[in-house]
């Protein structure tokens, strides 16, 4: 109301004020957004999209986009198949889910380095899956052959967008996790260990 009445005058300072209370409006309704999102993904009252879609071409898409660490010199690659891993599955979901999780790897590393997203896939009890390993360049086969262990979605900055990204490949029988700590990882989950914090890897069943 502030910002939208030509009759109020606002000085400088005063409309500084009131754009910044509006960002932060702004990001409040998204963590609300956010939350009604996760509980309805919890409770069953949301139904992902079905379409026939290539996993491994939307990760090349969404890699494409992550910029934002490329002022350290932080950059991402995306290695292996660039195709054939074709599921039924909610486009524009998954997009926001690897979105989220490329951003969370990408963003704490130290530059300048290279992470990759390296796409394969793997046959295991006649079952295959579409892989996805983001880990630094030196450490994807190290990260995809280490025990599995939890992946930390308490990640400053990201809101919920980590807890929904897991729901969502969850929502299409994948998993998504992290390497076994070698530390002993405190209550908020924050291991020192660097392949467990600064790895992902996310599974999802190949259903053609």
């Amino acid at each position: 109301m502030l910002q939208r009445d030509g009759e109020l005058k606002l000085n400088d300072r005063q409309r500084k004020m009131v754009d910044e209370a509006e960002k932060s409006c702004g990001k409040l309704a998204g963590v609300i957004n956010e939350l009604s999102d996760i509980s309805k993904l919890d409770a069953g009252l949301v139904k992902l999209a079905r379409q026939r879609l290539d996993l491994f071409a939307l990760v090349g898409e969404v890699a494409e986009l992550v910029q934002e660490a490329r002022d350290r010199d932080v950059r991402l690659e995306v290695r292996g198949d660039a195709s054939g891993a074709v599921i039924s599955g909610d486009a524009t979901r998954l997009r926001q889910a690897f979105d989220a999780i490329f951003r969370a790897i990408v963003r704490e590393k130290p530059g300048p380095a290279t992470v990759i997203a390296e796409r394969r896939l793997e046959a295991r009890d006649g079952v295959t899956s579409a892989v996805v390993v983001v880990a630094d360049e030196s450490s994807v086969q190290l990260a995809y052959e280490r025990a599995a262990g939890p992946f930390n979605e308490k990640r400053g900055g990201l809101g919920l967008a980590l807890p929904l990204a897991r729901r969502v490949i969850e929502g299409h029988g994948g998993r998504l996790w992290s390497p076994e700590p070698t530390d002993v990882v405190p209550e908020d989950g924050e291991t020192r260990d660097p392949l467990a914090r600064g790895s992902a890897i996310v599974s999802v069943p190949v259903t053609e």
